[in-house]
């Protein structure tokens, strides 16, 4: 999301940081993240570590800020939920089933997922005035943490509430209108999300029976003396070459959807949860009229960014996709004309 202030500036880097997620390294039972930020137009830079618990910090002070006006009409950039247990085997990693992008073991990808949660907060005119944000880029040691509490009362209690509140309508028809869209699409987005890793698994899985199929005609060549026996090992060699070069193209589309539609789609997925506007209904009567035309400049600045990063990030797909393509294609014509050769023989 962008800021919720009067300008549109779809730059990240106006707040006064670029901020970049740039490693991730295992430290006992956590992974530690560094992050560098960059204060402009000063040259220091701010290098600092930070867990995934500091993150989650981060994110409960904006989400707790007092004397902010129009607070509850803010729709927070979302946290990426919380990383899975670490595979640095390839072939587990490729096999493993996948059942969120969020939680995918790729960790070049979580990296830019909190990178991009940094930018969004950093874009935002009211949330990047919040002191913890500075201190998250700048301190290498945070202030002293209070542990967000996530009890089984605190659970019932948000059930309860959303339970009560399921059929109350809005007295205003442009937020009645947004929920009601906001639930339809929550439910679309989620879909969209489950296809698409489906078709990625595919994708996967083509690329390992290839890999397999490959070392299998490798392994099955001979050393026979007999000619006949000769060409046909050659025969499977370039075979072997030609499928080879098949697995690593559906290595790289699945590379690719997931790095470009695969991201958009789970990023947007999280931004339609974090768009629920039922806290809004819980304000003071005195804060209506402010939160209310927040919220308002808020959804509305929302769809245009839904709209701009997805048409990027299908162009980003399309173009790693024809790229990814034309390189397979010249290599496999390669291999065609020296297979045609083989035969010729």
């Amino acid at each position: 999301m962008m800021d919720a202030g009067i300008e549109d500036n779809s730059n990240h880097n106006f707040s006064g940081y670029d901020v970049r997620v740039t490693d991730a390294a295992q430290n006992g039972d956590t992974f530690v993240y560094v992050i560098k930020s960059q204060q402009i137009p000063s040259d220091t830079e701010y290098r600092v570590e930070r867990e995934f618990e500091d993150f989650e910090w981060l994110h409960h002070c904006l989400l707790t800020q007092e004397g902010v006006t129009g607070l509850h009409g803010i729709i927070f950039p979302p946290l990426p939920a919380k990383p899975g247990t670490f595979l640095s085997n390839s072939e587990a990693k490729t096999k493993k089933k996948i059942e969120s992008l969020a939680m995918v073991d790729d960790w070049q990808m979580y990296c830019r997922a909190l990178e991009e949660y940094l930018h969004l907060v950093t874009a935002h005119t009211v949330l990047i005035k919040n002191p913890a944000v500075h201190s998250f880029l700048k301190h290498r040691e945070l202030p002293i943490k209070t542990k967000v509490k996530k009890g089984i009362f605190n659970k019932l209690t948000q059930a309860v509430e959303e339970l009560r509140k399921e059929h109350h309508k809005d007295i205003d028809d442009f937020f009645q209108n947004e929920r009601d869209s906001n639930l339809t699409l929550t439910a679309f987005t989620k879909a969209a999300v489950e296809k698409f890793l489906e078709i990625v698994l595919t994708e996967q899985k083509i690329a390992i029976a290839c890999g397999h199929f490959s070392t299998a005609l490798h392994l099955g060549i001979g050393q026979d003396d007999d000619p006949a026996d000769y060409a046909f090992a050659k025969m499977c060699l370039k075979l072997s070459e030609v499928l080879d070069t098949v697995k690593k193209n559906f290595e790289k589309v699945a590379e690719n959807d997931l790095n470009t539609l695969g991201f958009n789609l789970e990023l947007h997925s999280r931004f339609q949860d974090a768009e629920k506007m039922e806290d809004i209904k819980k304000a003071a009567d005195k804060e209506f009229d402010e939160i209310s035309g927040m919220a308002k400049v808020e959804i509305q600045r929302y769809h245009r960014e839904r709209v701009r990063a997805f048409q990027k990030a299908l162009i980003e797909l399309s173009d790693s996709q024809l790229q990814t393509a034309r390189e397979c294609c010249v290599e496999l014509k390669q291999q065609l004309a020296e297979f045609k050769q083989l035969c010729a023989e």
